[in-house]
């Protein structure tokens, strides 16, 4: 169609956008004895995201940054936002009816709401990276969902089981945008909060990682306590490699797992939090960082295994704060690692 001017008009602005609501409706009709719960849930998690991410950017301006002067159930001191963001996360999954069981890393014991009825257990670290807040990086949430076991009415069984059992897995990445990464077991896709609509708008349709990438993302200020056969590992990647015309892995790390695991998604390449002396069991949380990020990594085509080479989604845990060792990212780069510590390729 012609302007007032005579010059055609620019079709460059897409009026039939996804939004996540459409995607998740068109999703359920695909779905065989949906029953719509699971809809609803995800609703309820995208309005904790959205809550989330508008207190982050007023955080300095009501005063919100910096310590609560407590710690959290891992021994965490704990930002005034973690207080703040574990209540908007909990108020939002019971209200939802679809919650019986939530496990936040913000909490001692697992909580369970005996007014619902709902079907699924909920886990989740609701301002992960917090520690970074006062810088203004990117901090993120992050969520694993189990569907209760059969004639279960809520209990601690129904989230210490291993990660193939999860039927859900996100992250939102609060920060020049908010982002949303979401797996139903049916591969990833990424959304983009357009604060203009208060939408969470469909951008990467079917992500997949690249399978090799020459970027490597650690923090390297734990070397002197990583075993040698890690920091051997380590060394390796900064010497010219043949098959990146020459050129040594770059470095990436920003201190935030939602930050890093966010670029090893869209660029590639290998994310690590090895153990050490100090963590002889690792430090990220199995339940509600390492099953969800694994799970996400897989779907999207990655590997992700613990220092010994096991897949993290078949570790059983213990306690609903058990901690983990990772290795997650590109294929490529996992199957390197694998080799060197002298066990199969994935």
């Amino acid at each position: 169609m012609p302007t007032a001017t005579g010059q055609p008009l620019k079709e460059d602005f897409d009026t039939d956008i996804v939004t996540l609501p459409r995607f998740l409706l068109e999703s359920q009709k695909c779905a065989k004895n949906a029953t719509g719960d699971f809809t609803l849930l995800l609703s309820a998690l995208q309005f904790a995201f959205k809550f989330i991410s508008q207190t982050i950017r007023r955080a300095e301006l009501v005063h919100l940054v910096g310590l609560s002067g407590s710690s959290n159930s891992t021994g965490d001191e704990q930002k005034k936002l973690d207080v703040l963001g574990d209540e908007i996360f909990i108020n939002a999954m019971k209200s939802s009816g679809n919650v019986k069981v939530l496990v936040s890393e913000e909490q001692d014991d697992l909580i369970l709401f005996p007014t619902t009825t709902g079907t699924y257990a909920v886990c989740c670290d609701p301002i992960d990276g917090s520690s970074n807040l006062d810088a203004g990086v990117s901090v993120g949430t992050i969520v694993s969902i189990f569907k209760l076991q059969p004639n279960s009415t809520g209990t601690i069984n129904d989230v210490l089981r291993s990660g193939l059992e999860m039927v859900g897995a996100c992250y939102a990445m609060y920060g020049s945008s908010t982002h949303l990464m979401l797996t139903t077991g049916q591969g990833v896709d990424g959304f983009t909060l357009d604060t203009s609509i208060g939408e969470f708008i469909l951008v990467y349709p079917d992500l997949q990682l690249p399978s090799h990438r020459n970027i490597y993302s650690i923090n390297e200020g734990n070397s002197f306590y990583w075993t040698p056969l890690i920091r051997s590992f380590i060394e390796e990647l900064k010497k010219p490699h043949e098959k990146d015309n020459g050129k040594p892995y770059s470095a990436r790390y920003v201190g935030s797992m939602v930050a890093d695991v966010h670029r090893t998604f869209l660029y590639g390449g290998l994310f690590a939090y090895p153990a050490d002396n100090k963590l002889p069991n690792g430090k990220l949380r199995l339940l509600y960082e390492a099953f969800p990020m694994a799970f996400l990594v897989e779907q999207a085509g990655g590997v992700a295994v613990n220092d010994e080479g096991k897949r993290i989604l078949e570790i059983m845990p213990n306690h609903i704060h058990d901690r983990t060792s990772i290795w997650m990212g590109s294929t490529d780069e996992i199957n390197n690692y694998l080799r060197h510590i002298g066990k199969p390729e994935l």
